[in-house]
């Protein structure tokens, strides 16, 4: 069967997450590279299709092609290692610590963050014609976008905030359940599926991914959005890192972590074993 077990794929998950940890830096930043430019791509397809076909379902049902890329071809997210990296040092594998964990999470954001912005420049000059144009249909929604997604929580003040954090949360417990939800079959066909769905849970409910956001933002700054760079990373893309580090690592990672790894006896455990028969003499 392709199907893998909860406690056979919580052991994969403690096993990636000590690779990102020992992973070199040419190659955790490759990764993380390409990560960010493919998932920003997927970002500016999907608004593509809502602004052409005003139908906002359909772009969410199409977004998650691109996390399936990245994930199929080996790339990292930060949402991902997130979740997965701690998971080692939750384990107490040798040489996992904390400090290997901040080094993969931090080249990881340079990572991501270089990848979506290469693709925020390439599509700002797809947008406008290299630069000569204003901005078509979707270059102007995407400058809307940040304006709303900064601006607009930063008027609301501490219930703004909050509002952002909670959608940050709500969006890793969703984007590292694809993550995992990969590790369930060992199938292409079924780690696509399994991964389809909760990122077109996150992407339709409008939940906040720091990623999609390293490009959306900076897209909307290229393409005259009313918002400063100040705006972007003070009222969005810190909360929102902080957010998803939090709901991934509570909501997905710990808790696969806490029952399907470090599993408890059960209930009738000590009844099992007086009524098991007694070994030969």
């Amino acid at each position: 069967m392709s199907y893998v077990t909860p406690q056979e794929f919580a052991t994969k998950m403690i096993d990636a997450g000590e690779s990102k940890i020992f992973m070199s830096t040419k190659d955790t930043l490759i990764r993380a590279y390409m990560a960010g430019a493919i998932l920003a791509l997927a970002a500016a397809f999907s608004v593509t299709i809502a602004v052409n076909t005003g139908n906002f379902l359909v772009a969410s049902v199409l977004f998650p092609v691109g996390f399936c890329t990245l994930y199929l071809l080996g790339f990292d997210l930060l949402t991902g290692v997130f979740t997965l990296a701690p998971l080692a040092v939750f384990a107490k594998r040798p040489g996992c610590d904390w400090k290997g964990v901040l080094r993969n999470w931090g080249l990881v954001f340079i990572g991501n963050f270089a990848g979506a912005l290469t693709t925020a420049v390439f599509m700002a000059i797809i947008f406008t014609m290299g630069f000569s144009q204003e901005p078509n249909a979707v270059g102007q929604k995407i400058g809307h976008i940040g304006e709303a997604r900064t601006l607009g929580y930063a008027a609301a003040g501490a219930a703004g905030m909050l509002t952002l954090f909670i959608r940050a949360v709500m969006c890793n417990w969703m984007v590292s359940t694809g993550v995992v939800a990969a590790m369930m079959s060992t199938s292409v066909s079924g780690k696509v599926i399994a991964m389809w769905m909760p990122i077109l849970v996150f992407f339709y409910l409008g939940f906040e991914h720091s990623i999609v956001n390293m490009f959306l933002f900076p897209s909307g700054i290229i393409l005259g959005g009313n918002f400063t760079w100040g705006d972007y990373f003070l009222y969005n893309e810190i909360p929102t890192v902080i957010g998803n580090l939090v709901g991934g690592l509570t909501f997905v990672g710990a808790m696969i972590y806490s029952t399907h790894y470090r599993t408890s006896p059960k209930r009738n455990a000590g009844y099992e074993a007086a009524k098991a028969p007694a070994p030969a003499e």
